[in-house]
């Protein structure tokens, strides 16, 4: 069993939906080396979050934004936690409906991702900053 981590600091990103599967990929090469095992990445922080889905459509990451900002308005008046501005609130409610890891497995030192998976950085604020990633590969 080989067992490989890094931390990756992604720069900082206007808010949307982002694919950063190649950002992973090149932080960590070492999956190459795996012909079985999982990679899980894990976001460090608790107003962006992580999620897969399609790749290639990039309409598709837009439509995340808006369904996401009708989901979870700004602006709501019953929120208490606004401390950072109107999107504070709205961006933790949102990490916490996606996530902070995804899960893949590695095959023949691959992401086994289906042919139009992708790896989503989904960045909640107007202005969230860099943002840290853990990658913990595992396997044989």
């Amino acid at each position: 069993m080989n067992i490989y981590q890094t931390q990756l600091q992604l720069n900082e990103r206007k808010r949307g939906f982002h694919l950063i599967t190649a950002e992973v990929l090149h932080a960590l090469p070492e999956i190459s080396e795996l012909r079985t095992g999982i990679c899980q990445v894990f976001i460090q922080h608790t107003s962006a979050s992580l999620s897969i889905n399609e790749n290639a459509d990039p309409t598709v990451r837009k439509d995340f934004e808006m369904f996401f900002n009708k989901a979870v308005p700004e602006n709501d008046p019953d929120y208490l936690h606004d401390d950072e501005g109107s999107d504070d609130m709205p961006a933790h409610l949102k990490a916490a409906l996606l996530g902070c890891s995804v899960t893949i497995p590695i095959r023949n030192g691959r992401l086994a991702l289906g042919i139009w998976q992708g790896i989503y950085l989904c960045e909640h604020r107007n202005h969230g900053g860099g943002r840290n990633l853990m990658i913990t590969a595992w396997g044989q």
